[in-house]
C-alpha cells in the first residue's frame, strides 16, 4: 500500500492535487456574489418568522401563512444558490419577483395592516429585491456570451 501522507500544510505533493483544484474550481463557478447567499438566507428566516417576532399573528393569519410560505421560499432560494450556483443563479429574478411581492402583500393578502406591518414587509420586500439585483446582474456579467 502506498504511503499518501503529506507533512502538515504541504498539499503541493498530494496525488490528488490537480484533481482537487479542479473541483474546487468548478464548485465556486467564478462567483463573485458568495457573499450574498448567506443575508438571502437570512432575509427568508427573518420573513419566516417575523409574524412571531413582531407579534400580529392574531390580527393578520393570512399574513402570518403568507410570511412563512415566502420566508421558505426565499430561504430555499437562498440555499439553492448555495450549493448549485451555476444552475441557481438563473432564479435571481424569482428573488426580485418575490421582494416586489413582499412590498405589495400587505395590502393585498392582509386586511388592514398597521404600520409596524407594512413597514416590515417593505423592508425584507426591498432586502430581497435589492440582493436579487445583485445575484442577477453577477450572474448576467459572469454568464457565458453567446
Amino acid at each position: 500500500m502506498a504511503n499518501v501522507s503529506h507533512s502538515r500544510g504541504d498539499m503541493s505533493t498530494h496525488p490528488d492535487v490537480s484533481e482537487m483544484r479542479t473541483r474546487y474550481d468548478r464548485m465556486l463557478g467564478g462567483r463573485d456574489v458568495a457573499l450574498v447567499d448567506g443575508p438571502v438566507f437570512l432575509v427568508g428566516l427573518y420573513c419566516a418568522v417575523s409574524p412571531w417576532i413582531l407579534h400580529y399573528t392574531a390580527s393578520q393569519p393570512a399574513l402570518v401563512t403568507h410570511n412563512l410560505i415566502v420566508g421558505i421560499a426565499i430561504g430555499l432560494l437562498a440555499l439553492g444558490f448555495t450549493a448549485a450556483p451555476a444552475r441557481m443563479y438563473g432564479l435571481s429574478w424569482a428573488m426580485c419577483a418575490l421582494g416586489i411581492w413582499m412590498i405589495v402583500a400587505p395590502w393585498v393578502v392582509g386586511d388592514s395592516p398597521d404600520a409596524g406591518v407594512a413597514v416590515n414587509n417593505i423592508v425584507i420586500g426591498a432586502l430581497a429585491l435589492i440582493l436579487g439585483l445583485l445575484c442577477a446582474g453577477t450572474a448576467a456579467k459572469s454568464a457565458p456570451r453567446a
